[in-house]
């Protein structure tokens, strides 16, 4: 009998950062029937972003299991269970990787239905990331706006558009903004990313701490990603917490962590350069404003939110400015109105999951767009990163889940990752800087 017959689902997510940990557990949930049981399988894949216990703990997305694994022990783990729904929550060379790998795997055998898709806004590499992208079973777009750039970019290199499937960020949420909280909160969220410099983001501190000063009647909050040492899915070499050490700073301006849906529960403005959190605040109708100091530029993200109404100057901020969402523009982004229609957005992506877990004969064999005949140049690289070969197979002496790790191993990787980690974070960013002098 089909799972979607039993109302029973067995679904997988694979994450290689805390933010797609979040993304890909919740669209798990959101994209499986309310009154199905389901079980979730977390894995974690090993890296410089693997997420801290702490970072987990902040998304507050809970797991029937969850470990950390390589690329060749998940799909070594992926031969032996026998799921329904994977969800690939990794950058796009990572579902690459783990489509050829997967389709070695299971041959023309029995599979799961294999969705990825995007964190948030696509605002760079869109033609590159999706085409690493496709193959997977639903390629989600968070969107009607990103549904319609999706589908042009497969049609036009002539691969199949039919994996694209419209839905909304899976986060979105929480108690609708209903007026003005005491103190009345400024909210700056920050990115680990943008902007990428010391001079831009002392700037936008000054600014922020500025504002607070200008009105002290008022709370400022920096709203952090991570604590330095931390990854997210970007990397930041300059965290705030060290550009404001030594800065005189006002009693109403601090820095906060936590989960961005508990900071909104008492936002009465929420800033900043181009984060999705701005998409979750205008979901909520929290006024919301996207900052043009730096420029309305491609590198910052911020043109994507061009004809949304909420572009403003700190200038304007500080004479007391309130943005006016347009409402045509927030529609067309996946922000809907109503948990209702929230919930809507993501009955297309469920009734496909259906269709193709009811499929007679089972599905077909992993078709991804890059193959080692349209690709040679390329697909080899982004596979090898991954301990695979150009079939998809594990390369010699790649790490298997054959046996567990012993505990003298099991530390000494805890040191290796620790010692990596610390020399991307703190090392290399000392060396590029050095080698700029």
């Amino acid at each position: 009998m089909p799972a979607s017959a039993t109302k029973s689902l067995r679904v997988a997510v694979l994450a290689d950062s805390d933010t797609r940990w979040k993304w890909g557990a919740l669209t798990a949930r959101r994209l499986t029937p309310a009154d199905a049981e389901v079980r979730l399988d977390g894995y974690l894949l090993r890296g410089r972003a693997t997420p801290t216990a702490r970072q987990l703990s902040e998304v507050g997305v809970r797991a029937d299991s969850l470990r950390e694994v390589t690329g060749v022990e998940f799909l070594h783990a992926m031969g032996h269970e026998p799921y329904d729904v994977l969800v690939l929550a990794l950058v796009g060379g990572g579902v690459q990787a783990m489509l050829h790998g997967l389709r070695h795997v299971w041959g023309t055998g029995r599979r799961p239905v294999v969705v990825t898709g995007y964190v948030g806004v696509v605002y760079e590499k869109l033609t590159d990331g999706l085409l690493l992208r496709h193959g997977a079973d639903l390629v989600l777009a968070n969107s009607r706006h990103d549904a319609d750039r999706f589908r042009a970019v497969y049609e036009g290199v002539g691969a199949d558009a039919s994996s694209v499937t419209e839905v909304a960020l899976p986060f979105l949420g929480g108690k609708p903004y209903t007026g003005g909280h005491d103190p009345y909160t400024v909210v700056f969220a920050a990115q680990p990313s943008v902007p990428d410099n010391r001079r831009d983001r002392t700037y936008l501190l000054d600014r922020l701490i500025g504002h607070a000063r200008r009105h002290p009647e008022r709370e400022v909050l920096l709203k952090l990603r991570s604590k330095p040492g931390e990854h997210t899915t970007h990397i930041e070499e300059l965290p705030y917490q060290k550009l404001v050490q030594g800065k005189d700073v006002p009693a109403n301006f601090r820095l906060v962590y936590g989960h961005m849906g508990e900071v909104l529960d008492r936002t009465d403005l929420l800033v900043t350069v181009s984060s999705t959190a701005a998409l979750e605040a205008l979901h909520r109708r929290v006024p919301t404003v996207v900052l043009t100091d730096l420029g309305v530029r491609e590198a910052l993200g911020n043109h994507h939110f061009t004809g949304s109404g909420c572009l403003a100057s700190w200038d304007q901020l500080d004479a007391g400015h309130r943005p006016v969402p347009d409402q045509e523009w927030v529609a067309r982004q996946g922000v809907a109105a109503g948990e209702s229609s929230y919930e809507a957005c993501f009955s297309a992506a469920r009734e496909r999951i259906a269709g193709l877990l009811d499929r007679p004969g089972g599905l077909p064999p992993l078709t991804p767009y890059y193959t080692p005949e349209t690709a040679p140049g390329y697909l080899p690289g982004i596979l090898a990163r991954h301990h695979l070969g150009p079939d998809g197979a594990p390369l010699p002496g790649a790490p298997t889940a054959d046996k567990a790790p012993g505990p003298v191993r099991q530390i000494v990787r805890r040191a290796a990752r620790g010692a990596y980690r610390h020399g991307v974070q703190r090392v290399a960013p000392v060396i590029r800087r050095m080698g700029e002098l």
